[in-house]
C-alpha cells in the first residue's frame, strides 16, 4: 500500500508517499510500458487506479489474445476498456498482496470477464481486514473478496505463450508475491520495490528483515536491465535500484 521515505518512519496515508507518477499529462493515461518492437509477443499497459494510484497490468499474448490482470484496485471500467481494445480474453486475475488498493476492484473485474482470483494464501488474514483497510483511508469496503487459489514460490502463471515465475517475497505483507517474466525480463513488484524505495513495513503483516530478505534474496539476483514496474509510481530497472536506492546500495 504504501512506500518507506528513506530515514523516515512514514505513517501519513496520502499519495504523496508515492514516488512522483509518470503520468504527467492525464492520471488515468495508458502507458504501453513495454514496447512491442522489443517483445512482439506482449501487450503491457499499465493503468494507475484508485485514490491511491495502484499500476495495474494488463499483460497480454499478441497471438493468442489471452491475458492476466494483476492489481486490479479500481477503475474496473478504465481495465476492460484497455482488455476490449485490444481484443483480450482475461484468464487471470493476480493479486501481489492484500492491501485494498491492489485488491479492491478484483471481485467486479471477476464477475465481468469469469476469470479466477490467485493469491499468496500467506495474505489470507490480511484480506479479511478489506473493511478495516477502507475505514483507515475513508473508502468504501469492497466486501469479501473470493480467491480461487494460492499462488506459491517458484510456480509459473501461462499467459498463451507468455510465462511469469512468481517469487514469494514477503516484507510489506506476509504474502508478497512478484511476478517475473524472464523471457521479457520485466518484473511486477507490488509494493516490495520502488523506484528508489521500498515497501513499508509497518502495516500489519510488515517487517523490514523479511522485506530485506527478499529483496536481497530473491529480487536482486535478477538481470540488472529487467524492468520494473512497482505498485506505484515510475518504472525503473534492477541495476538503476542496485546503483541509486538507499535502502539497498552498500
Amino acid at each position: 500500500m504504501f512506500h518507506v521515505e528513506h530515514g523516515k518512519s512514514v505513517r501519513t496515508m496520502s499519495r504523496t508517499l508515492y514516488p512522483k507518477p509518470i503520468y504527467e499529462t492525464n492520471p488515468m493515461e495508458v502507458v504501453n510500458c513495454l514496447s512491442l518492437s522489443e517483445n512482439e509477443r506482449m501487450i503491457h499497459k499499465v493503468l494507475p487506479v484508485g485514490p491511491l494510484q495502484c499500476n495495474c497490468s494488463v499483460i497480454g499474448d499478441e497471438t493468442t489474445h489471452e491475458a492476466m490482470v494483476i492489481d486490479p484496485g479500481d477503475d474496473i471500467e478504465d481495465v476492460l476498456a484497455i482488455v476490449r481494445q485490444h481484443k483480450l480474453q482475461v484468464k487471470q486475475i493476480v493479486i501481489t498482496h492484500a492491501h485494498i488498493d491492489h485488491v479492491g476492484g478484483a471481485m467486479k473485474l471477476r464477475a465481468l470477464t469469469g476469470a479466477p482470483i490467485l493469491l499468496n494464501q500467506n495474505d489470507y488474514t490480511l484480506l479479511k481486514m478489506l473493511d478495516v483497510q477502507a475505514s483507515w483511508l475513508g473508502m468504501e469496503a469492497p466486501g469479501e473478496v473470493a480467491i480461487e487459489a494460492s499462488i506459491g514460490d517458484g510456480e509459473s502463471l501461462r499467459t498463451g505463450n507468455l510465462t511469469a515465475n512468481v517469487l514469494h517475497t514477503p516484507g510489506h505483507t506476509e504474502g508478497s508475491v512478484c511476478l517475473y517474466f524472464p523471457a521479457e525480463k520485466l518484473l511486477i513488484a507490488g509494493d516490495t520495490l520502488f523506484a528508489r524505495s521500498i515497501g513499508r513495513t509497518d502495516l500489519p503483516g510488515g517487517s523490514f528483515e523479511k522485506i530485506m530478505r527478499s529483496l536481497h534474496g530473491r529480487v536482486l539476483t535478477l538481470p540488472d536491465d529487467t524492468v520494473v514496474i512497482p505498485g506505484h509510481g515510475p518504472r525503473t530497472t534492477i541495476g538503476e535500484e542496485r546503483e541509486e536506492n538507499p535502502f539497498l546500495v552498500g
